[in-house]
């Protein structure tokens, strides 16, 4: 006897239990896996298929923040990707996360770039994640922010990349605790007034 445990008609999959008392996972009819004492078995597999989702790459090229809204609540982890990005001022590039707005404040955070032949510049700052410890409209950074939920809403990340315009790579990390689930993030500028104007930028969740 088979048993439909929970049904889904906006996706085709269904839970039921198989005739040995199984946990059977289905797709439009088709069991693609199967939950036993042992283990899960999985039935079906599509390679190539990938658990991670790509968000829509935004032109950097204009605008004072770049927006990736409606994160799904179920994401664990978010990798922010810089390809190229400048502004047109010298105020510093940060990453907020948000629910149901940026989170402004409340980051414990650090950053850093250098260059060979100096010493490096190290920040500590509080309204976001910082790509690179300085600013300049001449830098044009390219690297990844990865964030990763601890629980509870409290995010941490980790960061590095370069600045192809003088060869300096930056390091950032840090974490922040949100009021609720996370569901969006902004890419923006220190002062919120200087404007991007080279570049893109994307995200991946899973």
């Amino acid at each position: 006897m088979t048993a439909t445990l929970n049904a889904s008609t906006a996706n085709g999959v269904i839970l039921t239990s198989d005739t040995s008392g199984n946990l059977a996972i289905q797709s439009n009819g088709t069991t693609i896996a199967t939950a036993q004492s042992s283990g899960l078995t999985i039935s079906s597999y599509t390679a190539g298929a990938s658990l991670i989702t790509s968000g829509t790459a935004q032109a950097s090229t204009s605008g004072t923040s770049i927006d990736f809204t409606g994160i799904p609540s179920w994401v664990k982890r978010i990798t922010v990707m810089f390809n190229g990005v400048s502004t047109n001022g010298v105020s510093v590039v940060q990453v907020q996360l948000g629910s149901g707005s940026p989170t402004t404040s409340g980051y414990l955070a650090s950053a850093t770039g250098a260059l060979n032949g100096y010493s490096p510049l190290v920040t500590n700052p509080t309204t976001g994640f910082q790509i690179i410890a300085d600013g300049s409209a001449g830098y044009v950074r390219s690297g990844t922010l990865v964030c990763t939920l601890v629980g509870s809403n409290i995010w941490v990340a980790a960061g590095n990349g370069n600045d192809s315009a003088s060869a300096r790579f930056w390091l950032c990390g840090g974490s922040v605790s949100l009021s609720g689930t996370l569901d969006r993030i902004r890419i923006t500028t220190v002062n919120g007034t200087d404007t991007f104007d080279a570049g893109s930028i994307n995200i991946l969740y899973e």
